[in-house]
């Protein structure tokens, strides 16, 4: 039992495996369309008591379940969210809707098949953002490869087959990494809890093998430059419900993995990388940015847009201060929102020119112009346009990156231009270029059905980034305590004679942390 009488957060993870139990007896795939859309409408009913009895100001975990599972093993299903995880969990679930609503007509065959699909993998997805014992954690991890490979590989464009296999390989190799720095953990900690094992000081050269291992499952999961070439290929070739969840929640899970363990249980060592971390992280700004410029196929453009938005992401993560930090956050959710509403409107436009190639689909403003309306407000928020929401995240992050480094934020400000160059260039060539024929007369604007899941993510995009207050309110509380502990810990962390070659870097990075304000206001 939890704040709202009742185990919220286990009825959150498990209802939709319960839905997608039940639609394997359904036969009709028109039915199987109603009853997951109906399952995720409750799923939504579900999670109103994470926004109703969610206690702000507290920085402690809240909505805890924990219950002995294999006690002797030092295994518990513990489950609960704070500020850093609960925005994630209420976008998973306001995002499966809408991904049912925008495959209505796009999914042409085994339409129950692909429902079960994103039943579990709202479940999988919500679990990595509750899980707080390690084993239950990587279980939820897993758990999610299996229905997004089915996603791209079964409903998945003509290189579906190369593009899951590559998506599948190499989440799974940084997955196994993964796996041996939790077994690490457990024989020096003897629990599997994370709210145990974040009471407890390891070594530093401890710490420094366990970050490499977890920090490679989570690079690949962000993904970070170089290790981001599974994504575009999945994006491209994944249906529009399968990018949706890509950007919008799968790809969060790398930066949500930095946060809640590579912080918590190994802050020297990440100390320690910050430097090559913040670098990856500026060349992954600038290499999407550049990329995307040079993009005619509309998809993949976004799909590169997006590593260069998770390259502020991480550059706030390892900024170690109360503004980069929430920056990043906020760079999740609204990143979230924007991304996942555009891949949406991808996938109803290629319903209506069959190509994602920006030549066959411009001039769109003349035939279609309730479409070019909500495009171009996703549009401007995706550049950082100052009154939408992205501009709040990104604007954080910098003013994070500039209270630690001038250097590294002079490095920075080319990423944002080049944002602004390819989100305005892909704009004007789909509202006002020269149409390549005059099909686009006989397509019909926006459907009913598409303004239900557009609107929404519109008014999300306009709300935060003209009142960002209450968002940050829920996060703030959660990162100060988090940069508070990392700080403690990282400083009583005890170095041995083999480590000594490390020793200086670390100790001149700590020197600078601790001789900036507190939390960097």
């Amino acid at each position: 039992m939890t704040e709202a009488g009742y185990p919220v957060l286990t009825a959150l993870i498990f209802f939709p495996l319960v839905a997608a139990l039940v639609l394997f007896f359904l036969r009709h795939d028109g039915l199987s369309r109603v009853f997951t859309l109906a399952a995720s409408v409750v799923e939504v009913l579900l999670a109103l008591p994470l926004l109703r009895s969610y206690k702000l100001g507290e920085a402690a975990f809240q909505f805890v379940e924990n219950v002995p599972w294999m006690p002797d093993w030092g295994l518990s299903y513990h489950l609960g969210v704070d500020g850093i995880s609960l925005f994630m969990v209420l976008l998973t679930i306001l995002i499966l809707p809408m991904c049912v609503l925008c495959s209505w007509t796009y999914i042409k065959f085994r339409a129950k098949e692909f429902h079960v699909c994103l039943l579990f993998m709202t479940s999988a997805c919500i679990g990595v953002f509750c899980a707080l014992d390690f084993i239950l954690f990587y279980v939820f991890w897993e758990a999610m490869l299996v229905p997004m490979y089915l996603l791209i590989a079964v409903w998945g464009g003509p290189r579906r087959k190369y593009a899951s296999l590559k998506f599948f390989l190499y989440t799974l190799a940084g997955s196994t990494l993964l796996l041996v720095a939790i077994i690490a953990f457990y024989k020096a900690g003897g629990t599997f809890d994370l709210t145990e094992l974040m009471t407890r000081d390891y070594p530093f050269r401890f710490q420094f093998w366990a970050f490499l291992a977890m920090a490679l499952a989570f690079a690949i999961k962000v993904p970070m430059f170089p290790f981001h070439t599974w994504l575009p290929a999945a994006h491209v070739e994944a249906p529009s419900a399968g990018s949706v969840i890509l950007a919008s929640v799968l790809i969060k899970m790398g930066a949500y993995g930095f946060l809640r363990f590579c912080m918590t249980l190994t802050p020297a060592a990440m100390v320690y990388f910050a430097p090559w971390m913040i670098a990856l992280s500026i060349a992954g700004i600038l290499y999407g940015g550049f990329i995307s410029l040079g993009q005619s196929d509309v998809k993949k453009l976004i799909a590169y847009s997006s590593v260069a938005h998770m390259g502020f992401c991480t550059l706030g993560i390892f900024m170690f201060n109360l503004r980069g930090v929430e920056g990043a956050l906020m760079v999740m959710l609204n990143h979230g929102i924007v991304t996942g509403a555009m891949f949406m409107m991808i996938g109803a436009i290629y319903e209506r020119s069959h190509s994602r190639e920006i030549a066959d689909n411009m001039g769109l403003g003349k035939y279609l112009p309730a479409f070019i309306g909500f495009w171009g407000l996703f549009s401007l928020s995706s550049l950082g346009f100052p009154g939408l929401n992205s501009f709040v995240g990104e604007a954080l992050v910098l003013i994070g990156t500039f209270g630690q480094s001038w250097f590294w934020g002079f490095l920075a400000i080319p990423g944002a231009m080049l944002g602004a160059a390819y989100m305005l260039r892909l704009l004007q060539k789909m509202t006002y270029g020269a149409p390549a024929s005059p099909k686009g007369k006989g397509w019909s604007d926006l459907h009913v059905r598409e303004w239900v899941y557009l609107a929404p993510l519109a008014i999300l995009t306009i709300y935060i980034g003209l009142a960002p207050g209450l968002a940050l309110k829920v996060i703030d509380p959660s990162v100060e305590k988090l940069l508070a502990d990392m700080r403690t810990r990282a400083t009583a962390t005890s170095v041995t004679a083999e480590d000594q070659g490390p020793k200086a870097a670390l100790a001149a990075t700590l020197d600078m942390l601790l001789k900036s304000d507190g939390t960097n206001q």
